[in-house]
């Protein structure tokens, strides 16, 4: 006979995907190990081990959201919890970040070879790609925000078209970033300089993606229905991921590309 429970935490059910995770993050490690090492099946277990961690992704969210939305497992106190979570995860993001600015601006201030950039290196023009990129990434913050403020007015329309209009920005960013790339004088493995300003601007696109597609996420949930002003802490959490990108690239903009040039 079932209990009634008499307190607002969620005890989650047991569940197969940490398991899963675990194995499906070893083989796209070992197999990213061996592929970099040239050895046999490296490329092939990186692509396996690849797939299983976006199954699991997929299907371990997809059981978040069914107790957040379907089952109410979600009570304000669990929110409360899970937005303490999401600020302890970006945090970590910036100490990641900060390890790459680190590595930076000890090359930068204490230039081993006597002079930064180093001899021989083309750096970007600040005022190029990067610029236009700075602005679409301050313009992405207006318009996510814009959706916020929508969704706090229940107005589901423009909700919809600031997500969308944020969606099509940061996908405009990868772009103009993959363009940027293409034309670069230097390759990742020509000195210091390179290693340092892909690490850190590359990682920040792969952010990007991942925001965007975090994005792309919550404008079907807001289609379906999902985010009501009281309960929406999904799409929260995909406007404080994408204000951390923002903010990174406003820091890699001046660092990197302008006083680093």
């Amino acid at each position: 006979m079932a209990h009634e429970q008499k307190h607002p935490y969620h005890l989650v059910e047991p569940s197969p995907w940490p398991f899963v995770g675990a194995g499906s993050g070893f083989v796209l490690a070992a197999g990213g190990a061996l592929y970099m090492h040239d050895k046999p099946f490296g490329g092939l277990m990186t692509i396996i081990g690849l797939g299983l961690v976006l199954m699991t992704m997929f299907f371990w969210w997809r059981d978040v959201l069914r107790e957040a939305h379907y089952q109410g497992h979600h009570t304000p106190v669990v929110q409360i919890g899970a937005r303490y979570g999401m600020m302890l995860f970006i945090a970590s993001e910036v100490m990641f970040f900060l390890a790459f600015f680190w590595a930076y601006f000890d090359f930068a201030l204490y230039p081993r070879t006597g002079e930064w950039p180093p001899e021989g290196i083309e750096t970007f023009d600040p005022f190029d790609l990067p610029l236009l990129n700075t602005l679409i990434l301050l313009l992405s913050g207006t318009t996510v925000t814009w959706a916020h403020a929508a969704l706090l007015d229940n107005d589901r329309k423009n909700l919809l078209l600031g997500l969308g209009l944020t969606v099509l920005l940061g996908i405009s960013f990868t772009a103009l970033q993959a363009i940027e790339y293409s034309h670069a004088a230097f390759g990742f493995t020509e000195g210091v300089y390179p290693s340092t300003f892909y690490m850190a601007t590359g990682f920040h696109g792969f952010h990007v993606i991942v925001g965007t597609i975090f994005l792309i996420v919550c404008w079907f949930r807001a289609y379906a229905g999902h985010f009501t002003p009281q309960q929406h802490f999904g799409f929260e959490a995909a406007a404080w991921y994408w204000h951390f990108v923002d903010v990174v690239w406003l820091f890699l903009f001046v660092c990197i590309y302008w006083w680093g040039a």
